[in-house]
């Protein structure tokens, strides 16, 4: 997909969603509760997906962006018998 295709794609995923805002006030108790358990499913997987990514960063890096030695993973060979 090019980059126009896909800017035309967010630009109408953005219109369907301030159409569906404008509409709202109207909406039936349903929509309203859908629509909003829809926001808070997409609020919670980007939070979560945030935090994800900034403990690894911050496992991996550390706070002052180095890499951390202590987290260093160690091979392990097998035992002889």
């Amino acid at each position: 997909m090019s980059s126009e295709g896909f800017l035309k794609e967010i630009q109408a995923i953005g219109e369907k969603f301030l159409l569906k805002l404008q509409k709202l006030p109207k909406a039936e108790t349903v929509e309203i509760v859908s629509f909003s358990v829809v926001l808070l499913f997409i609020a919670t997987v980007l939070v979560l997906t945030i935090i994800a990514c900034s403990c690894c960063c911050y496992s991996c890096c550390g706070c002052d962006g180095r890499p951390d030695s202590r987290h260093r993973k160690s091979q392990v060979s097998p035992a002889a018998h």
